[in-house]
């Protein structure tokens, strides 16, 4: 069972495994379209697509962020009609070095799956290989996913939850934005610039090598030692911009046995909808 990683030589290994699904998550917030319409034209032979937007989150509400959940029985349909059952080892990726793919991860341990993993590299890697590829939409047989009989919530915070803990010094709230967005400095997304008073910051791409894969265990254990300090992973909270980026940062901790961390997922543009909670710069 792969449950963080897997690589593209083990990918490509279970190409033919029936227990065995793809799922491309390419996505652009800036052009929502472009993510299905590059799958159409290249991806993992019989990988299925899921779309950001449209599966992996929920209608905006007036005081939800950008991306909420979507509800548990429309995304266990999703699962159902991508042809997933409990049994099967689900692969995820996108070409920003798992910023999108990383969300349907989590979401998927949300629901007790744990056999899903993001390809390490992303198809960026898997076309550098040269390996193979195909066009067109495809369409899996589709399955009956039973329904979960518990949903994991204890992974994730509220915006009462985080107002309540940010200067509490036995815990640490991890801001997984750009740094020029969690100064203040330039937002191009939403509507009101800065960050949740209190935390530190940590952008998403720090976990990745050049190469776009993640970076060495070692490595990552000694850089969020360091941004951690005296806080066990437990006692940490990673929030974005909409729940989605930050997710990255679960899978990193996860992958080096760091467990426990959870996520506030309304994040930055859930917490500005209510002009009572305060908002730090710089």
């Amino acid at each position: 069972m792969y449950t963080t990683l897997i690589t593209t030589e083990e990918a490509a290994q279970n190409l033919e495994n029936e227990k065995f699904v793809f799922i491309d998550c390419r996505f652009d917030l800036a052009k929502p379209g472009w993510g299905f319409e590059t799958y159409q034209q290249s991806h993992i032979p019989g990988a299925v697509y899921a779309d950001l937007n449209k599966d992996l989150s929920s209608p905006i509400t007036l005081n939800s962020g950008r991306h909420p959940l979507p509800e548990w029985q429309v995304f266990v349909e999703k699962l159902s009609a991508w042809g997933i059952d409990p049994d099967t080892q689900v692969v995820v990726y996108d070409t920003t070095g798992g910023s999108f793919a990383d969300r349907l991860w989590f979401m998927l341990r949300l629901v007790g799956h744990p056999a899903a993993a993001v390809l390490n590299g992303g198809f960026g890697k898997w076309i550098t290989e040269t390996r193979p590829t195909e066009s067109g939409e495809q369409i899996r047989k589709p399955t009956k996913y039973p329904f979960p009989g518990d949903i994991h919530t204890e992974l994730l915070v509220s915006a009462e939850d985080v107002n309540e803990l940010r200067n509490n010094p036995e815990f640490v709230i991890i801001d997984a934005r750009a740094p020029e967005r969690y100064r203040g400095e330039l937002e191009p997304i939403d509507r009101i610039a800065g960050h949740i008073p209190g935390a530190v910051n940590r952008f998403h791409g720090l976990n990745l090598a050049p190469d776009g894969t993640l970076k060495s265990p070692d490595q990552l254990k000694t850089e969020y030692r360091a941004l951690l300090g005296p806080v066990p992973p437990e006692k940490a909270i990673v929030y974005c911009g909409s729940g989605v980026t930050s997710c990255h940062h679960l899978l990193a901790l996860q992958s080096i046995g760091f467990e426990g961390t959870r996520i506030y997922l309304g994040s930055w543009s859930e917490w500005i909808r209510d002009p009572d909670r305060p908002i730090a710069k710089g």
